[in-house]
């Protein structure tokens, strides 16, 4: 955090509903909350410590109230994950708008916003009139999936030039709707969960850098700003050498045209599969699978033990379903759970 403000990064994104990593924010900002956007989010929970998303309106007043008496008034107020048209008419349809509304006459946000992975649900929030700006996940692999059509289908005859005619046409859409509705754009999933920068997981031919990650986003419409989770000050550091790097470093044309793969079936370890009726923290579980599919006969001791001191795991699972619902990018967590048994368990 320290190092964030000291080169002059002033937004910070809270989606995070557990109480230990808020106020631990609040504290390393100190004095210096007045230097920092705060983008924290309406219906963002974790009741029974796992991460959920709520329209209870008790609950999400809560969690939100929760938040202000943290970091006081909320500069951004997002209204959290609308994917669905459940989700759509969770928020639109109920009294969870009109609670959003009232947080805005009372002075407890400044602006409202909403965050979202879905374009055409994206797209309808922002016909509500209602948002100001929009949370979404952007990056090269996601952009460049055609409507209804996979990369992955087109690998045996290869990846011609006819099959990248532009990014997804309502992806388009949306952004350029945006634009012309100056209805900012952050941007999440900028690194695709560090999957677009690195080597063993890219669907591309080559990982991208960070800086290129970066320089993709804020080079699409209406975008305002990227966010990025760095975990220390160095990543920090190498974040901002974005604003020194030449346009031929930040190029990332050649990369795009090496696509190999698409993110479809692949966890992006965003929780959004959660709560699991057993308790099973499903992106821990799926990193430690990931880690033990790169070499199946030579798992790390480190990683087995992690994986066995787990509260869950995936011999708990009971093959319910309801992650699979709502995981927005259709990996197959049942699979992926007996998987995680079979190679570490």
């Amino acid at each position: 955090i320290h190092a964030a403000l000291e080169c002059g990064i002033n937004l910070l994104d809270v989606f995070m509903p557990g109480k230990e990593v808020r106020e631990n924010i609040a504290k390393a900002l100190g004095s210096r909350r007045k230097d920092a956007l705060i983008q924290g989010h309406i219906g963002s929970t974790d009741i029974n410590q796992q991460y959920d998303i709520s329209r209870d309106l008790p609950v999400v007043k809560r969690y939100f109230e929760d938040l202000l008496r943290i970091f006081g008034r909320i500069d951004f107020g997002m209204m959290f994950f609308i994917d669905s048209e459940d989700d759509y008419k969770g928020v639109f349809e109920t009294g969870f708008a009109d609670y959003v509304q009232k947080l805005k006459q009372n002075g407890d946000i400044g602006h409202i916003g909403f965050s979202s992975h879905n374009p055409q649900t994206a797209i309808r929030a922002i016909k509500t009139w209602l948002p100001e700006m929009m949370l979404f996940s952007i990056n090269p692999a996601f952009d460049m999936l055609p409507a209804g059509e996979y990369v992955f289908d087109h690998s045996d005859k290869g990846f011609g030039a006819d099959l990248f005619r532009g990014i997804d046409p309502k992806r388009t859409e949306l952004y350029q709707l945006c634009e012309q509705k100056q209805i900012g754009i952050t941007v999440m999933k900028t690194l695709g969960a560090g999957k677009l920068i690195s080597p063993e997981h890219t669907p591309f031919a080559q990982p991208l850098t960070v800086q290129q990650c970066m320089h993709y986003a804020l080079t699409r419409p209406a975008v305002a700003s990227v966010m990025l989770g760095c975990k220390s000050r160095a990543e920090v550091l190498d974040a901002m050498r974005y604003l020194e790097m030449s346009d031929d470093e930040l190029d990332y044309a050649e990369v795009l045209g090496s696509l190999r793969n698409d993110f479809r079936g692949h966890c992006v370890y965003c929780s959004h599969c959660q709560p699991c009726p057993v308790g099973i923290d499903i992106a821990t579980v799926t990193k430690y699978l990931d880690i033990a599919r790169l070499d199946p006969d030579h798992v790390p001791p480190s990683v087995r033990s992690h994986y066995q001191a787990l509260s869950a795991t995936g011999k708990d699972c009971i093959a319910c379903g309801q992650c699979e619902v709502r995981c927005p990018f259709g990996v197959e967590i049942i699979q992926n759970m007996a998987e995680a048994e079979r190679l570490l368990g």
